[in-house]
């Protein structure tokens, strides 16, 4: 399928449909800071959300589009998000519940977004939990994105990503796969989990006020 752009307040962002026949869901994916969505977790991610019945959207920031690989930051970052989920929810997945997330920078603006984009779950691919040490400060986890998210989330980690690794709670799951961070290692893994933790769910049509 062809890609779909979509306005966004930073420019085109651009949405790649992988659709499932008879989709039960939807999961929309972003990609890391300096990569895009052909990253292997992204796929195996993909591969297993539609053998459980979801249509997957994997974005493309509006900074990856235009060519660049440096990140926007984090508010341009945000905001293009939830102008893609507008999109979408209005249009291509209308009516079906939506589990946002990606993989690590994605993941994190999966998560600060969550209330603005009515997700029903959230999935974190290789989630960047310390940030590399800069100086002779010690840096600051970002823990709080994952603990302010009170839907259920699912964390696929390589267990030994150098960012570290998150901790479980009561509606967040912890799975360790072999690999580091680019968590290409174990495909099988990756897909597996997350077909696993999509299956789970018990999930309710989208509410009416978020469809076009």
């Amino acid at each position: 399928m062809k890609p779909i752009e979509i306005d966004t307040p930073s420019g085109p962002a651009r949405a790649h449909l992988h659709a499932a026949k008879t989709p039960r869901g939807a999961v929309v994916l972003g990609h890391g800071a300096g990569g895009g969505v052909e990253a292997a977790d992204l796929v195996a991610a993909t591969e297993g959300a539609v053998e459980e019945g979801f249509t997957v959207a994997l974005i493309e920031q509006p900074y990856r589009v235009a060519g660049r690989r440096s990140p926007a930051g984090a508010k341009q970052l945000d905001a293009a998000w939830i102008a893609a989920l507008d999109h979408l929810r209005g249009d291509e997945l209308a009516d079906l519940p939506v589990i946002v997330g990606g993989r690590s920078l994605g993941a994190r603006v999966a998560c600060r977004t969550v209330e603005a984009t009515g997700a029903a779950a959230v999935l974190c691919l290789a989630f960047p939990l310390v940030p590399p040490r800069r100086g002779d400060k010690p840096p600051q986890t970002r823990l709080p994105e994952l603990e302010a998210v009170k839907l259920p989330v699912l964390v696929v980690q390589g267990e030994s990503d150098r960012f570290g690794m998150p901790p479980s709670g009561r509606r967040r799951q912890v799975v360790k796969v072999r690999g580091d961070h680019g968590l290409k290692a174990d495909n099988e893994a990756v897909a597996g989990a997350v077909a696993a933790w999509l299956a789970s769910l018990p999930l309710a049509a989208a509410p009416a006020r978020q469809r076009a």
